[in-house]
């Protein structure tokens, strides 16, 4: 197995996308395309040049053919994406919005093949992977997924490799909030970087501030979090560091599905090449921005050659002034 820079795991959906405006019911054209936070963001590092590792299951059926078909054409590495002869490969249906607001999805998901990974789909060489990107929706999916994103987690860290996770939270897939919030927070306590939302970090903690959210993940063992705050940009907290960092400007927002997933592979792939923690954050912004700005869940996501004709120019122009550090 070639070097693996990154390993990424979790279900990624077939994903149908209404082509007119209007209640589902009653649209009667679509586009089919891919969904699922996880594989968004391997996408994205993927783009960024980084060797991607895709860990999941699809049903023995079109739409699992086409899902991996689109993986791979992304540049990742599936060969360790197991075919289930036995269940579907999910799928959603998503609501087209011209005004800039949250589109409505209908997930179709339930007994997928994803659903059915296990710490038996680890295979030891994926271990290998210098870094483990994680979320919260796997161990959603089922008691075995979720056993298997305990083990991934604790061995990568354990084995010295760096782990990043986002608690990308789904309440309807718990059987209850308290549940939710107890396990997520279990897996949180195993990642070096935490990448929560405000309102998440509020729900899972208790404290309202950003800075105490942050201090909870710190004291559980993270290196560093970082909190995202929508359009207001994000907060920042390490051992020996805090502070904010203003949002880019967005002349127009056309789908706001796929700006944390942005947002996560700026900071992962920033860190990953050893930028500062604010470095990253500024980088996470700007992806994130440019993920709102297209119609899709990864189709706004950059390529490293866009990235760096138009990244250093944003930093210049309209990012270098924002950033407000905070007293510890």
């Amino acid at each position: 197995m070639s070097e693996i820079d990154i390993l990424s795991f979790g279900e990624t959906m077939a994903m149908f996308v209404a082509e007119q405006t209007g209640d589902l019911a009653s649209v009667n054209a679509f586009h089919k395309r891919i969904a699922g936070a996880d594989s968004n963001v391997a996408i994205g590092l993927s783009r960024l040049g980084f060797n991607v590792a895709w860990l999941s299951r699809v049903g023995a059926d079109s739409l699992g053919r086409f899902v991996i078909d689109t993986l791979e054409k992304e540049g990742l590495d599936c060969r360790h994406v197991d075919i289930d002869t036995a269940h579907p490969t999910g799928f959603q249906f998503k609501s087209r919005t011209d005004d800039g607001g949250d589109p409505v999805v209908e997930y179709f998901r339930r007994g997928s093949a994803a659903s059915h990974l296990s710490a038996h789909s680890i295979v030891p060489g994926l271990l290998n992977a210098r870094h483990l990107h994680a979320t919260g929706i796997p161990p959603a999916l089922s008691e075995t997924a979720r056993q298997m994103t305990f083990e991934l987690m604790s061995r990568m860290r354990d084995g010295g490799r760096s782990v990043s996770f986002d608690p990308n939270l789904r309440p309807s897939l718990w059987a209850s909030e308290q549940l939710m919030i107890t396990e997520i927070n279990r897996l949180a306590a195993l990642a070096h970087w935490v990448l929560p939302g405000l309102s998440e970090g509020r729900l899972l903690t208790g404290f309202v501030e950003p800075a105490d959210i942050a201090a909870f993940y710190l004291d559980q063992g993270a290196e560093a979090v970082v909190i995202k705050l929508g359009a207001h940009g994000a907060y920042y907290r390490t051992h020996l560091d805090c502070g904010f960092v203003a949002g880019v400007p967005v002349r127009t927002v056309v789908d706001t599905v796929g700006a944390g997933d942005g947002f996560a592979v700026g900071v992962i792939s920033a860190l990953l090449e050893n930028h500062s923690i604010v470095d990253a954050v500024q980088r996470a912004n700007w992806i994130g921005s440019r993920a709102v700005q297209s119609r899709g869940d990864m189709e706004g996501l950059p390529t490293r050659t866009e990235m760096l004709a138009e990244f250093e120019t944003a930093i210049a122009s309209r990012l270098a002034p924002t950033l407000e550090r905070v007293p510890l």
